[in-house]
């Protein structure tokens, strides 16, 4: 599966080399309010088919969500409806709080 998932590691060396990526948070409203990374999307999982349209899928797509479950299966979702290049952060938002900003909080 590792070319469906990117590491935090990855995601942050190209948002620091300022390569476009559309980050697609797929978690709920109140999960967004305690933690999210900048300029992500909100498009909880539950209205992902519904919402399709907002997303642009000619661009680099990196889903997100807690601990990577739920953006797995929304990656391979929209593999599914044509987007070519997404792909799911591995550990989520809770790796991404752990190895790449701990003043994120936990929950």
């Amino acid at each position: 599966m590792n070319d469906i998932e990117t590491t935090v590691v990855e995601l942050k060396s190209r948002l620091d080399a300022g390569r476009d990526v559309q980050i697609v948070d797929v978690r709920e409203m109140w999960e967004y309010a305690i933690a999210h990374l900048d300029g992500s999307i909100l498009l909880p999982m539950h209205e992902l088919s519904s919402r399709l349209g907002e997303l642009d899928p000619t661009r680099a797509t990196v889903i997100v969500c807690h601990h990577g479950i739920r953006s797995l299966h929304a990656a391979l979702a929209l593999r599914g409806r044509g987007f070519v290049d997404v792909r799911s952060l591995r550990g989520g938002i809770e790796r991404w709080a752990t190895e790449i900003d701990p003043t994120m909080p936990h929950y």
